[in-house]
């Protein structure tokens, strides 16, 4: 074997590829540039009374002549139903050139004569257009983007682009903080650092989301970054770094997240162009998209070093935002949603953690719990709390579902904290009922957590039963601090003593479902001996009917909060009824607990399971008598604000 051959075996052409792919990107973005002169020009030709829009920026950033292709542009006509325009075997040379240029590491590379004979086509098809007109058949063949619909010079470049993108990561000589980078020069490294310094501050903020992948090169004057944002062809992000002025280019399938992209970058000294909104039927279904170029002018080195900082960690907040904004709108206004967001990202907590965790599940979740006092169907969070109560709580949510995921906690976690977060949020009346209310979601998440550990079998699992121990306590000692709360007011204010009292009289109930919970997680330790099916069930019951009788507490207290002596007699019946409803479960846990002892007495024979199953059993129905005890304290409190006497 000759040396030649010896070389060429093991791929000499790879010695080229990285000059190749550098002169490929650049010729992507000018041929970006003369497609969108043809089209630009086609719409100009069918309605000649518009405006040609100016593209000045972005022909500059692709390194043309934008004067002379924005003449071209605004001197188009139509012909006989052809598009005729001036000097075009100049601009047709310009996309021949440029096609091949852009083709050549591809074709080098892929080993796929397919690639090779398209390449071929299209350029033998520019070389055989007329000279001075283009057909319709033409123009379409020149910027189609559907490919049902056949292929065009506007879909190979798109895909010879995805294959350069491919080709640059694999050519990469270096990494530099997670970025593949290719012939820098020492200062570009710095800058490169920057970037990534800002990108991987907040990167991990996408969760398991794909995305973020940045390369670097350097193109003569210019070091070029580009990141990959996420997963769609239109979603680019391109930025030059000459001298200390910093171009980004960006384009956003949803022109309302790219003003919120042009919101987050205006504290880092961006100057937009004129965002220009362009169509192309392979994105973004053939609805329009934005594209934009914003120009930041920095002072000296650390000025432009914080920019670029600055720019890399603000792109996480794109990814996914448009299916945030949506979810959020089920609970605020459109204007409120994007704040919502805005302020997420200032505090970089991010909107990934919180759809990954449920999104809007969540929050509908705790508003179901809260009770139908609280909300009823079809009420949207900041109609019935307010815009800033609302705005609070939804950031809040957001913190618990970042700080959860990062700590790799279960998305049951976060909903049951975002459950207790509500009614902390929620805009009272009077703010003696605050605490109740926080109390009582407290109350309420100890028994859903209780009846759901028996109705799935917690008492067998030794790892379920000590994490609903685990919760219990927590939530005990926290509705324990809002006892000693309400006792330090009650001292210094008269008028807070029978809020007091009762608060004393529902933290009982919150002490009976902790032992509960304490007892399930003794009971996983090998105490299940004779549990059957009967067993499980009659106790499953118990706690289903405690769980309601506090939901009916936890309806009853919002109603209750509401009423005065100009009450509706709708009102006060609601509020009779959920109180009512606490009697009879009260009274179904007397029965249910004798029913209870005679199967647990027939079933069990080993002694400590017996005595932990009928200690259940009472613990139980003793919540029940509690939450009673309870509600006739609530039923006191609320006659007592509505002027009525006993």
């Amino acid at each position: 074997m000759r040396k030649t051959q010896a070389v060429s075996s093991l791929g000499e052409h790879r010695l080229m590829l990285p000059a190749w792919v550098k002169a490929a990107l650049a010729a992507n973005d000018r041929l970006k540039g003369y497609l969108t002169v043809f089209q630009t020009a086609s719409a100009h030709a069918a309605h000649p009374a518009g405006e040609v829009p100016d593209l000045a920026r972005e022909f500059a950033a692709a390194g043309l002549d934008g004067a002379w292709l924005h003449d071209v542009a605004a001197a188009a006509r139509k012909v006989d139903d052809d598009l005729l325009l001036p000097d075009m075997p100049r601009l047709v040379r310009g996309l021949e050139e440029d096609l091949g240029t852009m083709a050549r590491p591809v074709v080098e590379t892929a080993g796929d004569s397919a690639d090779a004979a398209r390449v071929k086509h299209w350029l033998d098809w520019l070389r055989a257009l007329p000279a001075d007109r283009l057909s319709a058949r033409h123009v379409d063949a020149l910027t189609r983007g559907r490919r049902g619909d056949g292929d065009s010079v506007h879909l190979l470049v798109m895909d010879l682009h995805k294959q350069i993108n491919k080709l640059a990561g694999e050519l990469a000589s270096e990494v530099i903080d997670g970025a593949n980078v290719w012939d820098l020069q020492p200062q570009d490294r710095t800058r490169v650092a920057a970037f990534m310094r800002g990108l991987n501050r907040t990167a991990a903020l996408k969760f398991d989301h794909p995305g973020l992948d940045t390369a670097a090169t350097r193109d003569g004057e210019r070091l070029l970054l580009q990141n990959d944002i996420g997963t769609n062809d239109a979603h680019v992000l391109v930025l030059q770094v000459a001298d200390r002025t910093i171009t980004l280019t960006y384009s956003d399938l949803h022109r309302i997240r790219f003003e919120f992209f042009q919101s987050l970058l205006v504290p880092f000294g961006a100057k937009w162009s004129q965002v220009q909104s362009r169509t192309d039927a392979a994105l973004n279904q053939g609805a329009a998209y934005s594209v934009g170029t914003a120009q930041f002018d920095c002072a000296d080195e650390a000025a432009l070093e914080a920019a670029l900082e600055g720019i890399g960690s603000r792109i996480v907040f794109l990814i996914d935002w448009n299916r945030a904004r949506k979810r959020l709108q089920a609970f605020v206004g459109k204007d409120e949603a994007i704040a919502v967001l805005a302020e997420a990202a200032r505090l970089d907590i991010g909107h990934r953690a919180w759809l990954q965790a449920g999104g809007e599940r969540l929050v509908f979740a705790a508003m179901q719990a809260a009770g139908e006092g609280a909300f009823q169907i079809g009420d949207r969070l900041d109609e019935v709390i307010g815009n800033a109560d609302a705005h609070a709580f939804l950031l809040a949510v957001m913190q618990l579902a970042c700080d959860a995921l990062r700590r790799g906690q279960p998305a049951a976690l976060v909903a049951d904290e975002t459950r207790m977060l509500l009614p902390q949020h929620v805009r009272q009346r009077t703010s003696e009922f605050d605490l109740l209310a926080e109390h009582a979601a407290y109350c309420h998440s100890l028994a859903q957590a209780v009846s759901d550990g028996l109705a799935h079998g917690a008492e067998r699992s030794g790892k379920a039963s000590r994490e609903l121990a685990t919760r219990a306590k927590a939530w005990e000692r926290r509705a324990d601090h809002l006892v000693m709360q309400a006792r330090e007011k009650a001292e210094r204010q008269p008028r807070w003593r029978p809020v007091a009292r009762m608060m004393e009289q529902s933290d009982d109930v919150a002490d009976a479902l902790e032992e509960a919970a304490f007892l399930i997680s003794l009971t996983a330790e090998q105490h299940v001996n004779g549990w059957n099916d009967n067993v499980r069930k009659l106790l499953a019951r118990l706690a289903a009917t405690v769980l309601q009788a506090t939901q009916d507490q936890v309806k009853a207290l919002a109603i209750a909060r509401t009423l005065s002596a100009t009450s509706e007699a709708m009102d006060n019946d609601a509020f009779l009824r959920a109180t009512w409803r606490v009697l009879q479960a009260e009274r179904q846990c007397d029965s249910l607990l004798r029913d209870a002892r005679r199967v647990i007495i027939g079933a069990v024979r080993d002694a400590p399971s017996l005595m932990l199953a009928n200690d259940l059993a009472c613990v139980l129905e003793l919540t029940s008598d509690r939450q009673l005890a309870a509600a006739y304290a609530l039923r006191d409190l609320a006659f007592d604000k509505a002027g009525v006497r006993g």
